[in-house]
């Protein structure tokens, strides 16, 4: 019953130290989002530049442009390769996760997993818009605008409550994200506790399938997906390799919204299957580079 105890109190100790940082995350990520509207500017929705800002803009932090990209995709107003650039690039929870991590090592390696995000985001959007190049396209109207919902919260009735906007949605988005991080450190606690000899001995021999098996993760449309995988990365749960399988493969909650479409579902299956295959090959590459360098 002590040992119990001990776990429960240290997963949750562990995940106190955590909260207050996720917290500022989430108001910045929300001064960032409401200040931030990519289309305003028709042209670079379809011109060469399409794929380098969509990289760019989900390398943000947040699911609000993985969903607006996709709103986007469903009424033809970007190409195949924009809306794959934006959600290879998101991450959903796992830089924020990774900044408040505590750990040196973990927070270090926002920079690489950054740097791979864009660079694979920036080649695949230009390679699929160059493949569907003649995929037709329609016009957003004039004044038309498309607004992502950030992680699942309608913000549409508060625009001008900034009390809703910068304190509550960021206090429920950091509890929510607590509960997770929460029941991963408990799992993780027990799992370390009473199986630490087999948990190695998989990490040494199963590392090899851990990309196929966090890519699929990755692929559920719901923040837990995401905090999940960098939790398990940043207890040492799971490999670089399988790390950044399951993060290229997030999109955060882009994915429902193409999924809830019935015009798009046969596109939405096949974003899906490009990015688990495109998400694999990713990992599969880390691994190998990781062994090489003997990391």
């Amino acid at each position: 019953m002590e040992e119990i105890v001990h776990i429960l109190v240290h997963a949750a100790l562990d995940s106190l130290k955590v909260f207050p940082f996720l917290f500022l995350m989430y108001v910045l990520i929300e001064l960032l989002e409401h200040r931030t509207n990519i289309t305003k500017n028709k042209n670079v929705l379809t011109g060469n530049l399409a794929p380098l800002l969509g990289a760019a803009t989900g390398i943000i932090p947040q699911c609000g442009f993985s969903v607006m990209a996709a709103k986007l995709y469903d009424k033809k107003l970007i190409r195949t390769g924009t809306v794959l650039a934006v959600f290879f690039a998101t991450s959903d929870e796992a830089i924020v996760l990774l900044l408040s991590s505590g750990s040196g090592a973990k927070t270090v390696a926002v920079m690489p997993v950054i740097a791979i995000l864009f660079a694979v985001s920036v080649a695949m959007g230009y390679l699929f818009n160059a493949v569907f190049r003649r995929e037709p396209l329609a016009e957003l109207g004039e004044g038309e605008e498309i607004c992502g919902t950030p992680c699942g919260h309608d913000h549409e009735h508060d625009h001008d409550n900034n009390l809703h906007r910068y304190l509550f949605h960021p206090l429920e988005h950091a509890l929510q994200i607590f509960v997770y991080i929460l029941i991963v450190n408990i799992a993780f606690g027990f799992i370390m506790h009473y199986a630490e000899g087999a948990i190695e001995s998989f990490l040494r021999s199963g590392k090899w399938f851990q990309p196929l098996i966090s890519a699929a993760i990755g692929l559920i449309p719901n923040c837990a997906a995401s905090t999940v995988i960098t939790q398990a990365y940043i207890l040492n749960g799971l490999s670089f390799g399988g790390f950044i399988a399951g993060i290229c493969a997030n999109a955060g909650l882009g994915l429902t919204i193409l999924l809830k479409s019935r015009k798009s579902l046969k596109k939405a299956f096949a974003v899906m299957g490009i990015m688990y295959g495109v998400s694999v090959a990713v990992g599969y590459i880390a691994l190998g580079i990781m062994q090489a360098v003997g990391i």
